[in-house]
This record gives C-alpha cells, sequence and structure tokens, in this order.
C-alpha cells in the first residue's frame, strides 16, 4: 500500500553554516566594531548575544537572512523573549522546531479526514503517515495539507509503493 510521512525537520548542516557565516559577517561588519554581538548553537538551541536590544535585532535580521540563503525555513525558528544580562548586555534564546507537535499532527489528521479522501492517516512520534490505494490520493492529501497548515515547514518523506 503506498504511503508516506509528514514531517517538520530541520537540516542541521544548514542551520550551522548559517550561525557560521552570520558570526563572521558580524565580526567583520563595522557598525559592530567592538561589540560583543555573536551567535552560538547547542543542537536546537541559539543564543543570540549582543550590546543592546538594536543590535540584537540586526544580528536577527543577519542570522534570518542567512538562513534563507541556505535553505532553512524560518518559520522553524521559535524565539524567547529577550532577556538583560549585565549593563545594557542583552541575549535572546532561539528554539529550533524540530518534529511536529501533537496539537498540529492532531489537526493534520483530522484536516485529512474530514476531506473525505480515501487515504487513512496516524500519528507515528513526531510525523504523520498517510497511506493510501492510489498514488492520486496521496497526492491530493499533500496538496490538501500543503494548502492548509502554513505556521510551520512541513516535509514529505519516505514516500512508498
Amino acid at each position: 500500500m503506498p504511503s508516506f510521512d509528514i514531517v517538520s525537520e530541520v537540516n542541521k548542516v544548514e542551520l550551522k553554516n548559517a550561525v557560521e557565516q552570520s558570526n563572521k559577517e558580524v565580526s567583520t561588519r563595522f557598525d559592530f566594531k567592538g561589540s560583543d554581538a555573536r551567535i552560538e548553537q547547542n543542537e536546537l538551541q541559539l543564543t543570540l548575544y549582543a550590546d543592546d536590544e538594536f543590535k540584537l535585532k540586526q544580528v536577527t535580521d543577519v542570522f534570518q537572512g542567512k538562513c534563507a540563503k541556505r535553505g532553512v525555513d524560518v518559520r522553524a525558528l521559535d524565539p524567547k523573549e529577550v532577556e538583560k544580562i549585565s549593563g545594557n548586555k542583552v541575549k535572546q534564546v532561539v528554539e529550533v522546531k524540530n518534529g511536529i507537535e501533537t496539537e498540529l499532527a492532531k489537526r493534520i489528521v483530522k484536516l485529512i479526514k474530514e476531506a473525505k479522501l480515501k487515504v487513512q492517516s496516524s500519528i507515528q512520534g513526531d510525523a504523520v503517515r498517510v497511506s493510501g490505494a492510489k498514488k492520486d490520493d496521496l497526492q491530493a492529501a499533500i496538496q490538501l495539507v500543503r494548502g492548509a497548515v502554513k505556521e510551520v515547514p512541513l516535509q514529505f518523506q519516505n514516500f512508498r509503493d
């Protein structure tokens, strides 16, 4: 029976490259001369440091630009509150979303069932598996989910015949 998985993953290598390129650009830019602006990465958690909130916004813009060039979807980034460190220095933690959250997975399954397509969908950990008798039905399910879910980047993988 043909099937595929709906997942939400970030390419970790491209994310690391985006962080390194951003740090390199920030270290060479004139408006950051003498400042302690940088991005640190710990697996799927990034921490942005800057001297003030304006520079933090600039670091964020540089990083998002590098992510876009490297093919990392910025919808997968979940910025938290800006925290003051010492003096007027600030930091911001950015979580990288990986996997489909349970709420969204349930919404996707419900969406597919309500469309009355001849496919079955089930939640498999942090992915949604969709299977059906015909490829056309699976492709219709892909188009339906693509059109309905905009808040997180989704990939359709493991297409099996």
